[in-house]
C-alpha cells in the first residue's frame, strides 16, 4: 500500500499501557503514512494507570512504528503531560532526531505555532491532582464495562456506544470545563501573539478560530486514541483532522517499510 506523505503529523492521549488504548488501529495509521515530523503531545504512556501484568504486543507494535519512523528520517518530538509527567525529568534531553520538551515552538511560513499538552491549564490538574488520578482509575473501569456492554449489544444486533464518552462530554458541558480550557489556551496564545495553539489533554479534536480585542489565534486539539481515534495533520501548508474512522483505506495492509525523505525546508524550531 502506497503511504501518504504528510509534513507534521501530531498525536496526544494515547495511553499505552491501558485497556482503553485502540493500539491496533493506532499502528495501522502509523503504517499509513509519512511524516517528516511527528510530534507526541503528552500522555502518550499512561504510568498512572500502568500494571506490570499489562503490555500486549499490540502496544509494543506501536513502539516499534515510532523506532521505524526514526531510523527513516523522521525527527519525533515527545512532549511530555500529566499521566507522563515522569518523563519531565529528563525534557531537553535529545538522542538523534528523538526530542523531549515540555513545549514546542515551530515557526511554519512565518506564523508561530505553540504546542504543549494542555495540563498547567486544568485547574484539577494544578491543584488537586489526587482527585485526577482516582478519575483516571475510574476511566479504566469504565472502558472495560463498556466493552463489554458493546459485546453484548453486537450478539443482540444493536450498535455500539461509548459510555465514557457519553459521561465525559455531560459532565464537561455541565461545569463547561471544554469551553473554559479552550478559553484559557487561546488567550494565553493570543498574549504571547502566536498565530496557533496545539493542545491534547481534553480528548477532544478540534479546530478553532478565536478572535478578541488583543488579537486572533487558530485553537486545535488533535483528540485522543481511547474514544476519537484523531490526530492533526499538517500537509501543503494546510492544517486537518484526521479521523480513523473516516478513512475508507486504512483497513487495507500496511507493512511496508518506511523510505528515507528530505526534511521539511519550511519549517523550522525556536529554541
Amino acid at each position: 500500500m502506497k503511504k501518504r506523505s504528510v509534513d507534521i503529523v501530531v498525536l496526544s492521549d494515547l495511553h499505552l499501557g491501558t485497556v482503553g488504548c485502540h493500539a491496533r488501529e493506532l499502528t495501522q495509521y502509523l503504517n499509513s503514512i509519512e511524516p517528516q515530523m511527528l510530534i507526541l503531545n503528552g500522555d502518550i504512556f499512561d504510568m498512572w494507570n500502568f500494571k506490570k501484568y499489562y503490555w500486549p504486543k499490540s502496544h509494543m507494535r506501536v513502539i516499534k512504528c515510532f523506532l521505524s519512523m526514526l531510523a527513516n528520517g523522521t525527527d519525533i518530538y515527545y512532549l511530555t503531560g500529566n499521566h507522563d509527567e515522569v518523563i519531565r525529568k529528563i525534557s531537553s534531553l535529545q538522542i538523534g532526531p528523538l526530542f523531549v520538551k515540555d513545549k514546542l515552538l515551530l515557526e511554519l511560513n512565518g506564523e508561530k505555532v505553540w504546542i504543549f499538552h494542555g495540563d498547567i491549564l486544568d485547574i484539577t490538574m494544578k491543584h488537586t491532582k489526587w482527585i485526577a488520578k482516582i478519575g483516571g482509575h475510574g476511566y479504566d473501569m469504565l472502558i472495560l464495562l463498556n466493552r463489554l456492554i458493546n459485546y453484548m449489544s453486537k450478539k443482540m444486533g444493536y450498535g455500539k456506544m461509548s459510555l465514557s464518552k457519553k459521561i465525559k462530554d455531560n459532565v464537561k458541558k455541565a461545569i463547561k470545563f471544554i469551553d473554559d480550557f479552550e478559553i484559557a489556551a487561546i488567550e494565553l496564545a493570543i498574549q504571547h501573539e502566536y498565530d496557533y495553539v496545539i493542545c491534547g489533554h481534553i480528548h477532544q479534536p478540534k479546530i478553532r478560530g478565536y478572535q478578541n480585542e488583543e488579537g486572533s489565534v487558530i485553537y486545535m486539539n488533535s483528540g485522543d486514541w481511547i474514544e476519537n481515534l484523531t490526530a492533526l495533520e499538517y500537509h501543503q501548508n494546510e492544517w486537518s483532522v484526521y479521523r480513523y474512522y473516516d478513512d475508507k483505506f486504512i483497513k487495507r495492509d500496511a507493512t511496508a517499510e518506511l523510505p528515507i525523505r528530505k526534511s521539511i525546508k519550511k519549517t523550522s524550531i525556536i529554541r
